[in-house]
């Protein structure tokens, strides 16, 4: 792409480009200082490589037509696909076994597959509201990010695949969860090999944790082949028993290992950010955690231990633009590579090339001045019923685009409603008050050291 013209952050070094204010450990944060007073595109150079950062709704919406721009796999995803290789999130748009798997799994993500999830994912909240019982009785603080990390998890672990983490009966992460969290911090680091060794361990030790990873995944497929048929089909089953509608092909065992992983991750780590963001936001917002404390009273009364409907997640609309806000402020999932499927000029201005990509920075394009006022400012009031008909399209896109958008958002966002809504029908949240948010980046983003006290109401 010719970048002739493309603003570019200041003191600009030779050989090393932009390096200067970028933090290894913070790519996504420092970055977003670097360019963000830059305008709606922007270019870095960081040794030898330029990355094309759009952060403007209009431009934004150019690389979001599935006709002119496909997914890329690229910086981050280039590691992680080591990892999981050709899964859902990291396949190119041309490769088999992304179509294959999307195609065989969707039913997984309907309306009436998710009702059979539902009584899961009670069962996984109210295990989250004994451990915090427990702390209230005592007085104590709660780790959100960590304690959501656990809800979210078993939630997974439980709907898709038929295994049970003990994610609340232990009081350090799983096995699984260690690995999975430094593996994926070694790929998040890939581009600082001197700060991969400190903060994720060595090439050995990545090695070991997806052997890790790995034969704990292999074990439950194999438990799986050799039981019977679960009553109710899920994600695990779907792979091993469907067969593509129309060419009649079946995920071979390897590429299904390598979804379930991929899921696991997908599946837990944007949902736990986005919930522990949510509260974090709310309990800064004393009119906001109000409304949406008068909803879920209003929707459950103030029973002790209501008894949530599936149908009643759909009726917590202010509950879900706290959601939908605070994933405007700081999407988990925080950007997505886009590349032209063709030569193209990109704004009526920039000419690309086949192959050529640019890097969407949700956190600029949540922030676009043009279409969100005052953007810094946490207002659910954005997402009230006929809002999103005011703005672009384009404009919010937490969960990716076009036909590789994210196949589990509804079910991410029914299970952060219903946890959201119990944890605030049950508690009143006392924050630390000298607690600043600090964020923790992995390839997702969460609050780091995030405590709150939770007390009876």
């Amino acid at each position: 792409m010719d970048t002739t013209g493309i603003p570019h952050p200041p003191h600009r070094l030779p050989l090393l480009g932009d390096v200067v204010g970028l933090d290894p450990r913070a790519p996504v944060q420092s970055s977003l200082r670097l360019v963000r007073d830059l305008g709606p595109i922007s270019v870095r150079r960081v040794l030898g490589t330029e990355i094309i950062t759009v952060g403007g709704a209009g431009l934004a919406a150019e690389l979001n037509d599935e006709t002119r721009f496909g997914k890329h796999v690229g910086l981050s995803l280039r590691p992680l696909r080591r990892i999981v290789g050709d899964a859902l999130f990291t396949a190119e748009d041309g490769e088999p076994n992304w179509r294959l798997a999307h195609d065989i799994l969707q039913p997984a993500f309907t309306r009436d597959a998710m009702r059979g999830y539902h009584a899961i994912m009670v069962e996984v909240a109210r295990e989250l509201l004994d451990r915090w019982d427990a702390v209230a009785d005592h007085g104590g603080q709660v780790d959100v990010t960590g304690d959501m990390t656990r809800l979210t998890l078993e939630t997974i672990g439980r709907t898709g695949f038929g295994y049970r983490f003990g994610s609340f009966d232990r009081d350090r992460p799983h096995p699984f969860v260690t690995s999975m969290t430094r593996a994926l911090r070694y790929a998040n680091l890939s581009v600082a090999p001197p700060v991969r060794r400190v903060l994720a361990g060595s090439a050995r030790r990545h090695r070991a944790d997806i052997e890790a990873m790995n034969r704990l995944v292999d074990d439950v497929i194999r438990a799986r082949r050799g039981g019977p048929a679960p009553e109710t089909s899920d994600l695990l089953d779907l792979m091993l028993r469907t067969a593509h509608p129309e060419t009649g092909r079946h995920l071979d065992v390897v590429n299904i290992r390598r979804q379930v992983i991929t899921f696991m991750v997908a599946g837990h780590e944007t949902t736990s950010g986005a919930l522990s963001f949510a509260l974090y936001h709310l309990t800064r917002d004393p009119d906001a955690l109000a409304r949406t404390q008068a909803e879920v009273d209003a929707l459950w009364g103030r029973a002790d231990d209501p008894v949530p409907a599936f149908t009643d997640i759909p009726k917590l609309r202010y509950t879900r633009a706290v959601l939908d806000e605070a994933l405007r402020l700081w999407p988990t999932a925080p950007g997505y590579l886009r590349a032209a499927r063709a030569d193209t000029v990109l704004g009526g201005r920039y000419r690309m090339s086949k192959g050529d990509w640019a890097l969407v920075m949700l956190p600029l394009l949540h922030r676009d001045p043009e279409v969100w006022p005052d953007p810094d400012r946490f207002e659910p009031e954005r997402f009230a019923p006929g809002q999103a008909k005011k703005r672009p399209a384009h404009a919010y896109k937490p969960f990716g685009t076009g036909q590789r958008a994210c196949i589990g958002r509804q079910f991410a966002l029914h299970e952060a409603v219903l946890a959201l809504g119990l944890v605030l029908h049950r508690y009143r949240l006392v924050p630390d008050d000298g607690y600043q948010l600090k964020i923790a980046e992995s390839l997702t983003l969460k609050p780091q050291g995030f405590r709150l006290a939770p007390r009876r109401r």
